[in-house]
């Protein structure tokens, strides 16, 4: 019984300071909204300029240029300020409908991204920004580091998983939400709201998948080569075919279908029987200096 107690101890130690050494860091923005920002709805037009400057044809960004503006920086970190200060959960009357909450939530996402790059410019990669003790690649940056939309403190994780993929049960957010590196999505300067980021979603997901990064056939060997996006959240994807009523027989390619081109549905409709591989990740940031 002795054993088992300094055994059940040894392992309490070990998890409460592998806790302690990886406690959440707070990142605060010390700015204020933008000037004219609205009194009774939610602005992503600071940020989406600065896209536009920053963001070349590839969706790669240039955080050299971006980090020697201090003008620009400072418009970004207004931006973050308004993100601090309102969310659909404190200050519903500023998003009148399902798609604008969404938006705010994907692009203050992004946004605290391209910012946690900046402040720690020059890195080679998010997963240089590592917590004490790291046993997860990215825990650092996606779990240890916190963030404030509308007066709560999130991860990007958080984020990503309590208020984005369990609210809005949309599998084509994997195709828009950007972690500034090779693998992510691209990063798209255009910021639509409403309505609109309906097409975003959908523009998004199809050329996600047509691109050969992401998705690719070995008809010689019988299988499918996708993005390890499709293995971290198989289930979203998924559980996306159930929820409209489509097949899920084959899994992933089924997925794939429902979003890609009539370009891709040859190579498609070969791989019913192919095996599924998944290629590396590639963490390298997605700078245009790349």
């Amino acid at each position: 019984m002795q054993y088992i107690i300094s055994i059940v101890l040894i392992v309490a130690v070990g998890v409460g300071g592998f806790f302690w050494a990886n406690r959440p860091q707070l990142v605060l923005i010390h700015a204020s909204p933008p000037a004219n920002f609205p009194t009774d709805s939610f602005s992503h037009r600071v940020f989406e300029e600065l896209l536009y400057t920053f963001v070349d044809s590839d969706g790669n960004v240039d955080y050299e240029s971006w980090h020697s503006s201090a003008e620009s920086i400072a418009r970004l970190e207004s931006y973050l300020a308004a993100v601090s200060l309102y969310s659909p959960d404190n200050a519903p009357d500023r998003f009148s409908t399902r798609t604008e909450e969404l938006a705010y939530w994907i692009y203050g996402y992004n946004a605290y991204v391209v910012n946690s790059v900046l402040a720690n410019w020059p890195i080679e990669s998010v997963t240089d920004l590592k917590a004490p003790i790291e046993a997860i690649k990215g825990l650092g940056f996606f779990y240890r580091l916190r963030y404030r939309f509308g007066s709560e403190d999130f991860s990007l994780l958080g984020v990503e998983t309590n208020k984005i993929r369990k609210r809005y049960r949309d599998a084509r957010i994997h195709f828009v939400l950007n972690c500034a590196s090779e693998s992510c999505p691209v990063m798209r300067p255009q910021l639509p709201t409403g309505a609109d980021l309906e097409e975003l979603l959908a523009v998004s997901a199809t050329e996600f998948v047509n691109d050969p990064q992401n998705v690719s056939f070995d008809h010689a060997h019988r299988s499918v080569i996708l993005s390890t996006i499709f293995k971290w959240y198989e289930s979203d994807f998924l559980n996306d075919l159930r929820l409209h009523g489509l097949p899920v027989e084959r899994g992933l390619i089924d997925y794939v279908a429902s979003v890609a081109p009539d370009s891709m549905h040859d190579d498609l409709a070969m791989a019913d029987d192919y095996d599924i591989e998944f290629r590396d990740y590639d963490w390298t940031l997605n700078n245009t200096a790349q």
